[in-house]
């Protein structure tokens, strides 16, 4: 084989198959959409009622072990020390030391 020769390549050709184009229909839960594919209410409420219960057992799980706990804490402390920054850039501003 010379430098410039490229190497061949085994290949096969394959037919496109019709059927495998065309796109299947979307699968779409009883009771749960339209025919147009709109959710129902009563969907779109559940799924808002489950967000917002697991929210508040995420919120209720946090507060009842001690790593929220201490999460909690440094929270509380950076707020009071951003507060205290501010207030002290406040009366920096105003002439006061």
């Amino acid at each position: 084989m010379n430098a410039k020769e490229e190497p061949v390549l085994d290949a096969e050709l394959v037919e496109e198959n019709k059927d495998l184009t065309a796109a299947a229909p979307p699968v779409v839960p009883a009771g749960d959409y339209t025919e147009a594919g709109v959710p129902t209410f009563d969907y779109v409420r559940d799924r808002i009622e489950n967000r917002v219960a697991t929210g508040i057992g995420s919120a209720e799980l946090a507060d009842a072990t001690q790593e929220g706990k201490a999460v909690e804490d440094q929270f509380e402390a950076r707020k009071k020390a951003g507060l205290d920054k501010l207030e002290e850039i406040r009366r920096s501003m105003r002439g006061g030391a």
